[in-house]
């Protein structure tokens, strides 16, 4: 059993090609013993965004704060706001953008252990 306060998790800037003010954290995973699932949560600061990319696994996420827009392969944007929940399937492209000037978007993002 863990318990973890996100406070106390370190902070990583996400470094790919196309990302800009997005940060992960990874509160529990493998090695925490976790043997399926890895909890990751994400901040993207106003208008920041992650990089339009696609990955053979599927991920959950769920809004804790803030608002912006998942884009799809053609760049349609989908509306995200506090208490929203998204699946992205595998291989499907994507993109979380902070659709705000102010305040940083924070999400949840539950992926397969081995893609931690």
């Amino acid at each position: 059993m863990k318990i973890v306060s996100l406070g106390d998790v370190e902070q990583q800037k996400v470094v790919m090609a196309g990302a800009s003010g997005a940060c992960k954290q990874v509160p529990i995973a493998g090695g925490d013993g976790s043997p399926l699932m890895a909890l990751r949560v994400f901040t993207i600061e106003p208008d920041g965004y992650t990089p339009h990319h696609r990955h053979p696994y599927e991920h959950l996420n769920y809004i804790i704060r803030g608002s912006g827009f998942l884009l799809d392969e053609e760049g349609n944007q989908r509306s995200l706001a506090t208490g929203d929940f998204a699946l992205v399937l595998p291989d499907e492209l994507h993109q979380y953008r902070n659709g705000s000037a102010e305040e940083p978007l924070v999400m949840i993002c539950l992926v397969p252990r081995e893609f931690e």
